[in-house]
């Protein structure tokens, strides 16, 4: 079953290797023991949510909103999708990974339509 993990941070806390994060480092081992398992499918990191821009739809209009959002303390960092036989080792990846030491992991199975 495929699962994607997605690394949820917060702005508070988005500078890695501060006040006993992970370092940069943890996650470049962490790629690197994820993908020699091959198990990941897909994934990317993502810029920090000032990169962003909303579109959404009022009343037939269009508008869209550059980031940052002040009304989002939470964003996405970025993604994996892995194929593995259960949640359970799908929870076991997500517990090696550095990024719950930023926030949290979200891990959603993925949809097969």
């Amino acid at each position: 079953m495929k699962y994607a993990l997605l690394l949820m941070g917060n702005a508070a806390d988005a500078d890695c290797g501060d006040d006993g994060g992970p370092d940069p480092s943890d996650f470049m081992a962490f790629d690197q023991e994820i993908n020699e398992a091959g198990v990941v499918v897909g994934g990317f990191a993502l810029e920090g949510p000032e990169h962003g821009v909303r579109v959404s739809e009022t009343g037939g209009e269009s508008i869209v909103t550059s980031g940052p959002f002040a009304e989002s303390g939470e964003f996405v960092g970025g993604s994996y999708v892995i194929e593995v036989p259960s949640i359970d080792e799908a929870i076991a990846w997500a517990k090696k990974s550095p990024g719950s030491r930023l926030g949290h992991i979200e891990i959603r199975p993925v949809a097969d339509y």
